[in-house]
């Protein structure tokens, strides 16, 4: 059993002990710590409203009646959306007004898990100060329940997909008409999660054929439901003899989006934010955002289309707070994560896909015709476990005295890029478990292997 506390949400595997997994012990307690939290952000006495949705995990509707019913036992409001994507939620907080969210959903974890990932007023996740403040009130025990005539309302809305939907369709840069004049056959991978309902729905409204691969929302994940290459096989070959257009695969709670092109090889994770913003910036010149740990594909592509490309801290709350700071226009992360503000701060795989459908009509090209327009980078992502006697900041230290002729950023961990060679190297301590993840990126795997390997070296060397 696990209980990961963050201060982006609370993870766990279902079962086991209470602080050992995500009980329905600890899901009380966080949901009253957020509502604690909330009472204490805003005006004693004010009403508060919250909306919630979930996944469609096996534990997602256990989860979701405790956490209601939790809120409602606070004095807080609740919407619930039922089955609805993360990005869903996150639009529908402002809409309707609402003073937080709540998702439930483990996004790509395996079904054994489930989360809360807590949103703020906005519809955006706690940044660091916050998340540490809803921490604060779960392990102090700082929360109580109201009296029977304070007791929240819970009320049913499952009309925002369809909201979602068309307020995508309703976006200047989604070229509806032209995906409607391309025809485009696509099939559809969603693990069995909130994805089957909603990207099929979306897709046909722009008037693609669909098939539809995983697409039963019963949480049964068909596979390992990380949209990587190694968990889309079934997608690839699927596509291939289908002879469709391209595929489609989303992660469990529709914030990554993955494509396979029509040839039934992968357009690749790091690729769908570097094709949808060389789309935004064809059409209007403005800054970029993506983590450390993300392709230079996208710097490429920004200063070919004449713009500036900044680099967060990874974790998307640190991305779109960069992406405010400098304005940017599009932004993301390289998991297939796709940022686009002129709707809303939040990864989002359907306006990702619009978007990118968008960049396809209007090329009137193959998609793995246009995946061959993109620089061709390869990463490298490997791990090193950490002993109570690993001095991490002497080992940065040393790293930066050895390669203190390139660039260098120490924002989170340490990144060193090789501007003349085109390549990068990012060491940075993980969230969720005792090591330093080391990726490295160049323009052959090889090359990447080796930069990965000889920081490596320089790491546990005395």
């Amino acid at each position: 059993m696990t209980l990961i506390k963050s201060i982006s949400g609370i993870r766990g595997t279902i079962g086991g002990k209470p602080g050992e997994g995500l009980t329905p012990v600890d899901a009380v307690k966080f949901a009253g710590a957020y509502s604690s939290w909330l009472k204490e952000r805003n005006r004693p006495g004010e009403r508060l409203r919250v909306v919630t949705g979930r996944d469609a995990r096996p534990s997602g509707d256990m989860a979701s009646r405790l956490i209601t019913a939790t809120l409602a036992a606070s004095g807080v409001d609740v919407i619930d959306l039922g089955l609805a994507t993360t990005p869903t939620v996150e639009i529908a907080v402002p809409e309707l007004q609402a003073h937080g969210g709540i998702i439930i959903t483990a996004s790509h974890n395996p079904k054994q898990w489930n989360a809360l990932k807590l949103l703020d007023e906005r519809g955006e996740f706690l940044n660091d100060v916050e998340g540490k403040a809803v921490l604060a009130f779960a392990e102090n025990g700082d929360f109580e329940y109201v009296e029977v005539d304070e007791l929240g309302k819970i009320t049913a809305d499952n009309t925002y997909t369809d909201k979602h939907i068309d307020a995508i369709l309703r976006l200047p840069m989604v070229d509806t008409d032209a995906i409607r004049r391309a025809k485009f056959k696509i099939t559809v991978d969603a693990v069995n999660s909130v994805g089957g309902i909603a990207m099929p729905r979306l897709l046909r409204a722009l008037g693609v054929e669909v098939t539809e691969l995983n697409c039963k929302p019963d949480g049964q994940f068909a596979h390992n439901p990380e949209p990587l290459p190694e968990n889309l096989t079934e997608l690839a070959l699927a596509v291939s003899a289908s002879n469709d257009d391209l595929g489609i695969a989303v992660d469990p709670d529709v914030d990554r989006l993955a494509i396979v092109c029509d040839d039934g090889s992968f357009f690749g994770e790091e690729y769908t934010l570097v094709a949808v913003a060389d789309y935004i910036l064809s059409n209007k010149p403005g800054n970029t955002v993506s983590n450390l740990s993300s392709s230079r594909a996208l710097l490429d592509i920004t200063e070919r289309r004449g713009s500036k490309h900044y680099a967060s801290a990874v974790g998307e709350v640190n991305v779109v707070a960069e992406m405010k700071r400098v304005n940017a226009i599009i932004g993301g992360e390289g998991n297939g994560g796709v940022i686009y503000p002129e709707f809303h701060y939040g990864r989002d795989a359907l306006v990702g896909a619009a978007l990118f459908l968008s960049l396809l009509a209007r090329k009137n090209a193959k998609c793995s015709v246009l995946r061959s327009q993109y620089p061709d980078y390869f990463i490298s992502k490997n791990k090193i476990n950490l002993t109570p006697q690993t001095n991490l900041e002497k080992i940065f230290e040393k790293l930066k005295k050895k390669y203190a002729n390139q660039r260098i950023s120490d924002i989170d961990g340490i990144r060193i890029d090789f501007d003349a060679e085109k390549k990068w190297v990012h060491l940075r301590s993980s969230n969720t478990e005792p090591v330093v993840r080391i990726y490295a990126e160049a323009a052959t795997a090889e090359e990447a292997g080796e930069l990965a390997k000889e920081v490596k070296r320089i790491f546990r060397s005395k």
